[in-house]
């Protein structure tokens, strides 16, 4: 979406958990598939954690639900507090406060996710867009 924007040279994207059990590790097979049949190639990506100086690094921290977001606060320098974010806040379709956990449904549940991330990064591509684009 931020391609399709033209908003590539000033949006920068990456993505990290708050915890180690994943670190390394390539996204769920059926995160993949589900990505895969929507153009979206997550074979590159590899586990990471939040790292202190993402902090300084990023604007803003979006977080797929209040557990993730409670452990990225309790890390975070009190400064940049504000810049923690429920992703879902941005939909405009889902009244969703939260993105679902996928992990113990079937690959619908990973098509129920996209469904609410696609809306919600809708939602917020706009407004970013409202402040980068004079």
């Amino acid at each position: 979406m931020v391609e399709q924007a033209k908003l590539s040279d000033r949006i920068v994207i990456d993505s990290a958990g708050t915890g180690t059990w994943h670190i390394g590790d390539l996204p769920d097979e059926r995160a993949q598939r589900a990505a895969k049949k929507r153009g979206y190639d997550l074979s590159v990506l590899r586990g990471r954690q939040v790292a202190a100086e993402d902090f300084e690094r990023f604007d803003l921290f979006l977080v797929m639900d209040d557990m993730n977001a409670a452990a990225l606060t309790a890390i975070c320098p009190p400064e940049h507090r504000d810049n923690i974010r429920l992703l879902m806040e941005f939909a405009t379709r889902d009244d969703s406060r939260a993105i679902v956990d996928p992990y113990f449904g079937g690959d619908e549940s990973f098509d129920t996710v996209l469904n609410q991330c696609e809306d919600a990064c809708e939602g917020l591509l706009k407004a970013l867009r409202a402040q980068l684009v004079p």
